[in-house]
């Protein structure tokens, strides 16, 4: 680590600041050009205590990075990882203030829960599924505080991964007789579609992105606990909205959600 603990303290608070201010700011490895893979994970860390300590709650993880195609381009060999918060959930069908976000983007989601701990390293697919209790409709509105979205991935980790709110719903289903890999998604805004994808998109299964963050975890001597809401990473692209626009996601087998900005 190239950071002392008064420093990644001092830049968890920066964020956590900037995130609860609504403020923007410019990314964080403009001062600090040395900062590690390992540095970043502390100040989400540290960010996460913020959290809890005001009183906020862990209410599931996030996976970010997702696409085999985006970590060649970006330079990774595995996604990134992420919480989420319980005052970033959004019900079904709800509002979402943007009022309190910068620069929001949606990305459409396959979320798994799990009902018994997964634990790397050595996690793979039949793992997950085996300890998946359901899979479920999600969708994520990420929402970077960074300065016009211009920033590099150890500032975007630190940033807990551009984290901000996320719906859930839809048909809760047991992954058996489901093709994970194959189920369409279909992202409306305003009623007209904007883009389409698959399962696949994520990892090539979505499972894996469950398995890769309990192998992240497990180098770390930790495990996803049973009981845990996953979203695996974006299998469309992230659709900029503002106030006024409406976002439905449509899924194969798995039904639909919504969102309204105001």
């Amino acid at each position: 680590m190239a950071l002392d603990s008064a420093t990644i303290k001092k830049l968890a608070a920066h964020l956590d600041e900037a995130e609860m201010q609504t403020r923007d700011v410019v990314k964080i490895t403009d001062d600090h050009p040395d900062m590690t893979w390992d540095d970043a994970y502390a100040i989400q860390d540290a960010i996460r205590d913020i959290k809890i300590a005001r009183g906020d709650r862990v209410a599931g993880l996030k996976m970010g990075l997702t696409s085999y195609a985006k970590m060649k381009q970006m330079g990774v060999t595995e996604p990134v990882r992420g919480f989420l918060t319980d005052y970033g959930m959004v019900p079904d069908g709800g509002e979402c203030d943007t009022s309190k976000l910068i620069h929001p983007r949606v990305e459409a989601e396959i979320a798994f829960v799990t009902k018994k701990p997964l634990k790397g390293p050595g996690c793979h697919i039949g793992a997950v599924l085996a300890a998946t209790d359901f899979v479920l409709p999600a969708l994520e509105v990420i929402d970077s505080r960074y300065r016009d979205f211009k920033f590099d991935l150890k500032s975007v980790v630190a940033d807990n991964t551009s984290a901000a709110r996320y719906v859930v719903g839809g048909t809760p289903r047991n992954h058996l007789g489901l093709d994970l890999k194959n189920l369409g998604v279909v992202l409306e805004k305003n009623g007209e579609v904007v883009t389409t994808a698959a399962g696949a998109a994520v990892l090539g299964h979505p499972a894996q992105s469950v398995a890769m963050l309990a192998n992240m975890l497990g180098a770390r001597g930790e495990e996803i606990p049973a009981g845990t809401l996953i979203l695996t990473g974006a299998v469309t692209e992230a659709v900029a909205v503002e106030k006024g626009d409406n976002i439905s996601i449509r899924f194969q087998d798995l039904g639909s959600i919504s969102i309204r900005f105001t």
